[in-house]
């Protein structure tokens, strides 16, 4: 790349790789790749191991400088495509929608351990997914119903929806609600009711 128009950039470099250390330890670079290719060990072992040495290790240096190649090239990328943007953002958002969805699910503070003993925290986040995949296999399964009872036109508009949404959605749950779970309402467990609209 010509770095005859370098002061028209938008974004200027404040440093540069030490180019030296990489050829250095290029050799021992790709048989850490290779070892990790060959599954010999895996990619967090390795580098628990480089952690554990001096920070002034050569090898950690020449992967930590290299590794800043990989990240401003992302970073440059990052910028320059709207899509990739787009892309990462709808990714976080799912991430965020599926931490709030515990916030909601969870009683009290999520972010706190209030069971001491770890077979109760055990017993404590399978209640959670429970509840979680409960919820969200409810949601297929009034999606499918609707989606069945739907003509083609509108199938085809509540298909583009549902592929933009996430079925992570518990607007409609009442979470600090009564839970009967006796025969008589566990009998009618299939019978799907029409959604609540807000007036």
């Amino acid at each position: 790349m010509s770095h005859e128009n370098q002061k028209t950039w938008a974004v200027q470099p404040d440093k540069y790789v030490d180019e030296d250390v990489i050829r250095s330890h290029w050799e021992e670079i790709l048989r850490l790749m290779v070892i990790i290719k060959l599954k010999e060990t895996t990619a967090s072992d390795i580098f628990r191991r480089l952690n554990s040495y001096s920070r002034q290790n050569s090898l950690y240096t020449a992967l930590k400088t290299f590794g800043r190649i990989i990240k401003t090239l992302f970073i440059l990328r990052y910028i320059d495509r709207v899509g990739l943007r787009m892309d990462i953002e709808a990714m976080l958002n799912k991430v965020e929608l599926a931490n709030r969805f515990t916030r909601a699910v969870a009683v009290g503070s999520p972010r706190e351990f209030i069971f001491a003993l770890q077979e109760d925290q055990q017993v404590a986040e399978a209640c959670n997914r429970l509840i979680k995949n409960a919820i969200i296999c409810w949601n297929y399964l009034y999606l499918e119903t609707k989606l069945q009872a739907a003509d083609p036109e509108t199938r085809a508009e509540m298909m583009k929806i549902i592929k933009a949404h996430s079925p992570q959605s518990w607007a409609h749950i009442n979470m600090l609600g009564e839970y009967d779970f006796s025969d008589k309402k566990l009998a009618d467990n299939f019978g799907i009711l029409p959604l609540k609209t807000r007036p």
